[in-house]
């Protein structure tokens, strides 16, 4: 029997570890990780030198048929989510990234049958990507869902994928929910759905979703505390919360919707800048300074940072997977109304639970929405780092280059932000401004492809060069 105080877990995908921050100090033991990348490869090496980092996970099926590493209790991971998402045009299973997700069941399999033959119990599995996987022109989450269940085909709906929902299958149970960070403790708005599946002893719905005498309520939004002085600097954000921190960040910090409702942008001592990746760091509920290694590059902190889980959700999840061992299954599933079942074949009920909580048949609520029962509140000004270098702030150039951009492509702009940028570009003449945007490397008005030889880093004129 699986108890709080030995949960092994091994962890795919690892990215720079924000299951092990989340679960630092509940009693899970991770006994590998797998991940590829040179940073977070790095980073793990670094924070975590007695855990090995097995590298490609797709090793990872034959070493554990092969006994060579451990199979865990719980196998947790995130395969990539660009192949889902807008940024990554939507390509679901017909690009090799999604493709990792159908890889991902496989190593649940595997573990599955080393720990069948040892008398233990099926794995339990935690996997989260973004939600746009639910609308995946693939059908890439009922391909993960027919797998995981014991089907060896998908499973489809007649519409789409509910924002939350439970499936019984043959093999396994499993539930769904989409979670967003802002109600759990960070000032980010950041949806992402939590998929937890294990076998017919485990009871997902206990794990991910709150059943309450009475309808949760959405918390009600922070105080629009938008300029405000810290440690002797004056700050104006945009917004109360910021959009989805990504792992483009680092060289896209001017080219999506962020750039122009002004979530990702703070104004400091009449100028402005982009995020620090201090400041993402505290948006995700990572320690300070967490991916700051010995000549880590902004660009590359960026990128771990917004390819990793928000904190406090994985936190909040941990503590609710020993509930999922000690209630039952077939409760939760008898107090489901008819209605909600959408799906009844192939061995295999899904009932849709959907984006809001409903009522049960004995009269009790399960919680379906984005936020848990208990919100949890934050202030975008505790994320602020008032000591950001001058290579994060935007010249009169960079500002005129975004407030151009929004001009062009006929998009709308948060009006404040678009008058801290309208202020600092008017700082120099036009004729300045041109002249230096020309001797940029890029770009419509660029005259650096006529010439041979391109300008040096420092003459970059978007962001003011470092005082370090």
């Amino acid at each position: 029997m699986l108890t709080m105080s030995n949960i092994t877990v091994g962890s795919l995908c690892s990215g720079i570890e924000a299951a092990s921050v989340a679960w630092a100090n509940l009693p899970y033991k991770f006994t590998w990780f797998s991940e590829i990348s040179a940073f977070q490869s790095e980073l793990l090496k670094s924070k975590y030198p007695k855990t090995p980092n097995l590298g490609d996970m797709q090793s990872i099926a034959g070493k554990l048929k092969s006994k060579a590493i451990e199979a865990p209790d719980l196998i947790c991971g995130g395969t990539p989510c660009q192949a889902f998402s807008l940024a990554g045009l939507k390509k679901g299973l017909d690009d090799s990234r999604g493709n990792l997700t159908l890889s991902y069941v496989e190593i649940i399999n595997a573990n599955d049958a080393v720990r069948l033959s040892l008398g233990k119990s099926r794995t339990i599995a935690l996997w989260e990507n973004v939600e746009g996987v639910l609308r995946d022109k693939t059908n890439a989450f009922g391909c993960l869902l027919g797998s995981l269940s014991g089907l060896d085909q998908e499973i489809t709906l007649n519409g789409k994928w509910p924002q939350s929902g439970i499936l019984e299958g043959p093999t396994r149970n499993i539930a769904w929910r989409i979670l967003d960070a802002k109600y759990f403790g960070v000032p980010q708005q950041r949806r992402r759905l939590y998929l937890i599946a294990g076998g017919k002893d485990f009871d997902p719905v206990a794990a991910l979703f709150e059943i309450t005498s009475k309808i949760p309520e959405e918390a009600p939004p922070q105080a629009k505390v938008l300029k405000f002085k810290k440690s002797g600097h004056n700050i104006e954000v945009f917004r109360e919360y910021t959009d989805c921190i990504y792992s483009a960040y680092g060289t896209k910090w001017n080219g999506n919707a962020a750039a122009y409702n002004g979530s990702l942008y703070v104004a400091q001592d009449k100028r402005i800048r982009r995020l620090t990746p201090l400041e993402c760091e505290r948006l995700m509920g990572f320690p300070d300074n967490y991916t700051d290694l010995p000549r880590a590059k902004p660009t590359a902190r960026y990128q771990a940072v917004g390819n990793s889980w928000a904190i406090p959700v994985v936190r909040w999840i941990g503590k609710r997977i020993k509930t999922g061992k000690s209630m039952g299954f077939k409760n939760h599933r008898s107090r489901l109304p008819d209605d909600l079942l959408v799906h009844n074949q192939d061995d295999v009920k899904i009932w849709a639970i959907g984006a809001n909580p409903v009522q049960l048949r004995d009269l009790k609520f399960i919680n379906g929405a984005a936020y848990p029962e208990v919100s949890t509140s934050s202030s975008i000004e505790e994320v602020i780092d008032v000591d950001a270098t001058d290579n994060f702030f935007i010249t009169p150039v960079g500002c005129k280059g975004i407030l151009r951009r929004k001009h062009e492509r006929g998009l709308s702009m948060n009006p404040r932000l678009e008058a801290v940028l309208q202020s600092i570009s008017s700082e120099w003449s036009h004729e300045k401004i041109e002249s230096i945007s020309r001797r940029q490397p890029r770009g419509r008005f660029s005259d650096v492809h006529k010439k041979d030889d391109p300008p040096a880093i420092s003459d970059l004129p978007l962001f003011r060069k470092s005082t370090r």
